[in-house]
Parts: C-alpha cells; structure tokens; sequence
C-alpha cells in the first residue's frame, strides 16, 4: 500500500538519515545556528588575542616561565570558581550570566589594547587582565554549557557538542592566521581591540534567542552540600576517577606545548621566515588536525574498547610530542602538530564520552563541572612547572620528557587493564 505525501507515517526518531543532517544536524535549528556563528567570531577573536598575547609577554620578558605564568593566571580562576559557576547556571538566567561573562572578558581586552596602544604595558598588568578574563570565563562557561540542550532537540545534542569542538578548533586555525595579519599591518594593540569587538557578537546573539522565559527554581540546597554530593560520587565511582586522574595527567604533560609555541617559533625553529609568520603557522595546523581529529571521532560509535581506545591514544600522543620536541625541521614540526591536533581532540572526545556515559542525569551537572575542572587545571600548571623547567634547560627537553611520560604511563595503564581483563 502507498501513502500520498499528506497520509505518510511520520518517520521513527531513530532512523538513519543522510550523513550532512549527522554531521550539521544541529546548525537547523535557528537557536543553536545564531550561538554557534556568535561564538566563532567571538573565539577566532580569543585565539588572535592568545596569538599576539603570547608574543608580547614573550617580548616583554624572554621567559617561558612567564609564559606559563600567563597562562596559569587566566586559568586559575576557572580553577576556583568554575564549580561555584555551575551550580549559579543552574540557579540563574544562564542567559543573562553568559552576557554579563562577554562584558567582562571584553572589558580586559580593551584595557589591553589601550595599554598597548600608551606605551604603558606591563607584564604585571597583561597578568592581572588574564586573571579577570579568566573569572569572566569560570562563570561563562558553565552557563554557555548548560544552555545548548535548550538550543536544540535530544537527538541532535551530540551532534551540537561535537560541532562545539569543531567551531573551538576551526577557531585556532583562523585566529592565529588573522592575528598574524592584523600584527603585521596595524599593529599588536588592534589584535586585542578586535576580540574585545568580537565578544559583542554573543551578545547580539543572546539577545536575538528565542527562549522560554527562566522561572528561578523556589528552594535551593545549599551550595557546599550539591558540591559535596558530586565530589563524593567522582571518589566513589572508580571509572569516574580514573578517568578525572587521566585527564590532569593528560593536561599537565601535553598543554605545556601549546604554551611553548613561542619559544619554539623563536628558537628552535629560527631558520624558517619571521617568528610570528612560524608561530601563526604552528598553531594554525595545530588547530586544524583537531578539526579533523573530532570529525573523525564523531564518526566513532560507542564501544565497549573506548578504555583502549583512549589509552592507545594517549600512548601515540606522546610519542608525537616527544618527536615534535626533537624536530627543527619547520615542515616536519607543521605536520607533527597536525598529528598531535588529531590525536589531543581524540584524548580528551573518548575520555568525555566515557565520562558522559557513565554518570546519572540527576548528577550530571556537577561531576561535568568537577571533571571540566581537572581538565582546565592540569594545563595552566604543567606550563607552569614546564616553563620553569625550560628556563632552566630548554623547551624541547622538557616537552621530550613529557610525551615520553605520557606514552609510559598510558602504556602501564594499558597493560594493566589487559591483565585484569585476561584474569
């Protein structure tokens, strides 16, 4: 029996559909579509600011101890509030907060470009205007975090998430090359003031939202006890912990590298072009193998080997850092960082999934923010430890020993699961 267009059974929620409505299914849906455009243009603007930003302290001091001083500083308030920020999102207009987080982190870039632009820059105020970006970061991020299911349907919410991560690395690749552009003709102070403009776009975005109007919650606990209660269920759960330890280790021997670009653009890689141009180069293929690595990952079905996944992973991470530590070769170093792009955006994709899978909805919440914590920890003070370190010896050797740390431990971790499992 056929059925005219009119007469035709709806189709199940579950049925396979065309690979471009997998792959951009959530970018149908105008609320999410609007956000996700916004905050393209407002990170592209985050990763110019890093990109100049790195440069300035570096010119400012010559240290890689201060760059991860930096870099440490605009995370250490994510550190100790991004908790706080998660049980806020859940008590307030997570729109309103998210807008009032933009004011902010607009606010510090500005007051760097004027800085720039005076003559009156210091490394201690580049210093104090990360720590307050990274305060209007700690509250953004939960907010933004917790809006995008009420952006789109149940179905398309993995799909949202793994955009997210695409539009955050399409981002690295853009900025940087943008930065470079905008340094090179107009100068270092209209890389700040551009992101500062760039925030703007979110708030456009907010307002333009067509969303239910948020009806506050009449009681609340208090914050200390829904605290306490994720914090309990992360040390009782041993797959939660283990993957929340993972992930600092993770962090602390692999973003270092990410902090260092400077030093190796200015040092080991000094025969290639003009630093910036080298620098711009290293962080935008960088960007781009972690575009390729979550689409890649996206394509990755649920398995009961993603603990193998992962660990190999990590095992493969490390080695490539530890080779990019050894290169002086401008083409070898690019496409190593491509390679280590898509193997950090597998890392940590698998080690969320695993997470998300495992936790309850009622605490969802705040075990995401717990491990969003560990994740957003482990790097500001591994740059911090390895750029003191470097100062000392030298950047590629401490990022040498590094990867070789990660593909040691992953690889013990790994055996040991294999003889648990043959037990």
């Amino acid at each position: 029996m056929t059925h005219s267009p009119a007469e035709r059974p709806p189709q199940p929620a579950d049925q396979p559909r065309p690979w471009l409505a997998r792959a951009a299914g959530s970018l149908a849906h105008r609320n999410y579509r609007l956000l996700w455009c916004a905050a393209l243009g407002s990170t592209i603007g985050t990763w110019m600011q890093k990109y100049a930003q790195g440069l300035l302290v570096y010119d400012l001091t010559k240290s890689t101890f201060y760059l991860g001083l930096d870099d440490f500083l605009s995370q250490l308030p994510i550190l100790l509030l991004m908790l706080i920020g998660g049980v806020i999102a859940d008590r307030h207009d997570r729109r309103w907060l998210l807008t009032i987080s933009q004011y902010v982190q607009a606010f510090s870039a500005f007051m760097l470009a004027a800085l720039v632009w005076t003559g009156y820059v210091h490394v201690a105020w580049v210093f104090a205007l990360s720590f307050v970006s990274g305060c209007g970061q700690a509250f953004g991020g939960p907010a933004y975090q917790a809006m995008i299911p009420s952006l789109v349907p149940k179905r398309d919410l993995p799909n949202a998430i793994a955009l997210n991560s695409s539009q955050f690395n399409l981002s690295r690749v853009l900025g940087p090359s943008g930065g470079a552009i905008v340094l090179a003709t107009i100068g270092t102070a209209w890389c700040f003031f551009v992101n500062g403009l760039s925030f703007f776009l979110v708030v456009i975005a907010l307002a333009a939202l067509r969303l239910p109007k948020h009806v506050p919650a009449p009681t609340h606990q208090a914050v200390s006890t829904e605290l306490r209660s994720g914090l309990h269920y992360v040390r009782d759960n041993r797959v939660v912990l283990a993957l929340t330890i993972l992930v600092t280790l993770s962090t602390f021997l692999t973003m270092p590298l990410q902090t260092m670009l400077p030093a190796f653009a200015n040092e080991v890689l000094s025969g290639a072009g003009r630093a910036e141009t080298r620098l711009s180069f290293l962080m935008a293929s960088q960007g781009l193998g972690a575009i390729v690595g979550a689409l890649l990952i996206g394509m990755l079905d649920a398995t009961p080997h993603l603990w193998r996944i992962l660990l190999s992973v990590q095992i493969v991470l490390g080695l490539l850092i530890g080779a990019f530590a050894l290169s002086t070769s401008l083409p070898t170093s690019l496409g190593l960082l491509f390679l280590i792009g898509i193997f950090f955006m597998a890392l940590f994709s698998l080690s969320f999934s695993l997470v998300q899978m495992t936790v309850p909805d009622a605490l969802r919440g705040r075990v995401v923010a717990i491990y969003m914590v560990a994740l957003r920890g482990g790097g500001p003070i591994g740059a911090l430890v390895a750029g003191g370190l470097a100062d000392r010896f030298s950047a590629p050797a401490v990022m040498a020993i590094n990867g070789l740390l990660l593909a040691l431990i992953s690889s013990g971790v790994l055996a040991l699961k294999r003889g648990r499992a043959l037990a």
